[in-house]
């Protein structure tokens, strides 16, 4: 077997063994938090039988023991349980949820990667200049600012100011969507996307901007570039066709960890701008105690950044031949 196919068998198993002790934690944690998980459930006026029987049909009337052997069944099937609070199957919430929080995060995480990673390029060729200055400024004030006081501000000048944006939901209501091309692809929905996407996209622009940047000027002092240099070739293509080529390792995993976590959503973003997406799903859940929904909710987001990951290292071995399967 070769080095690369044990390494990444390795990695696989690594991953499939950090999935499972987040499961288990994640089934202890809500079961001992949430002593009553069907309270939701449970009007005043039953009697004691009739509120057992409510727990006997989710089966919390069995040990602890033979629940986390059903849930761990269960989740090998796919099959995450019943919402207490919605009373419908987790799976089909959860997918729609993502659904919607995927089509707010991504185009604001490409547009932030997009925007800066070569802006961070460009200023490292600029370095000690005023426009460094105010670009890494910039970034760093976006990356610091709460999320909410910035959507806050978008909302009271863009919605509210200006009346430009709407300002909450994914689209004008009442509306009806036979599938999920039909709700997206709309002018209505780009109109409720651009708020809320615009301020995710700001949020995350300093990450890419600040890596590029300083991995730049650390390839700026490499033998290669001097060689470049020493042919004569222009400064630009000298960023751009070597040193930025080989400064994006690290904005390759940034971006792959930072898609992981999008699959749990901006819970503040989503709130703010009343996105009916994951991240608003799992403050809902845990709110009504509603611990099937949350446990997989939860489950659902570390399986997206442990895949991501693995994907990255996959991209390691492939892009970088100095990395060691060890």
């Amino acid at each position: 077997m070769s080095s690369r196919r044990s390494y990444l068998i390795r990695r696989v198993f690594h991953g499939f063994m950090a999935l499972f002790i987040i499961a288990t934690l994640l089934f202890f944690l809500f079961r001992l938090g949430l002593p009553d998980p069907t309270a939701a459930l449970i009007t005043e006026g039953l009697n004691p039988e009739e509120r057992e029987r409510i727990r006997a049909s989710f089966g919390l009337d069995r040990p602890i023991w033979e629940q986390y052997f059903i849930y761990l069944v269960n989740i090998v099937q796919g099959d995450f349980g019943y919402s207490f609070h919605y009373r419908a199957p987790v799976a089909d919430i959860i997918w729609e949820r993502l659904g919607n929080t995927m089509i707010l995060m991504l185009p604001a995480i490409v547009l932030a990667y997009a925007v800066g990673a070569p802006l961070g390029a460009w200023l490292s060729w600029r370095r000690g200049s005023r426009a460094d200055t105010s670009g890494i400024f910039v970034g760093l004030m976006f990356r610091s600012a709460p999320m909410f006081w910035t959507g806050m501000i978008a909302i009271l000048i863009f919605g509210i100011g200006l009346g430009w944006l709407p300002t909450s939901g994914m689209r004008t209501l009442p509306y009806e969507a036979t599938g999920f091309f039909d709700k997206i692809f709309t002018l209505d929905f780009l109109h409720h996307l651009i708020l809320p996407a615009l301020v995710v996209a700001l949020y995350y622009l300093g990450s890419p901007l600040l890596i590029m940047r300083n991995t730049m000027l650390e390839v700026y002092g490499e033998d290669f570039i001097e060689m470049a240099r020493a042919k004569g070739l222009p400064e630009r293509r000298i960023l751009y066709a070597h040193a930025a080529r080989n400064a994006l390792l690290p904005v390759v995993t940034q971006l792959a960890v930072t898609i992981g976590l999008a699959a749990g959503g901006q819970v503040v973003v989503e709130v703010v701008f009343s996105w009916p997406g994951l991240g608003r799903e799992i403050l809902n859940s845990v709110r009504t105690s509603d611990f099937p929904l949350a446990q997989a909710s939860f489950l659902v987001m570390a399986a997206f950044v442990i895949s991501l990951n693995l994907l990255v290292d996959i991209l390691y071995t492939m892009l970088d031949p100095r990395v060691s399967f060890k």
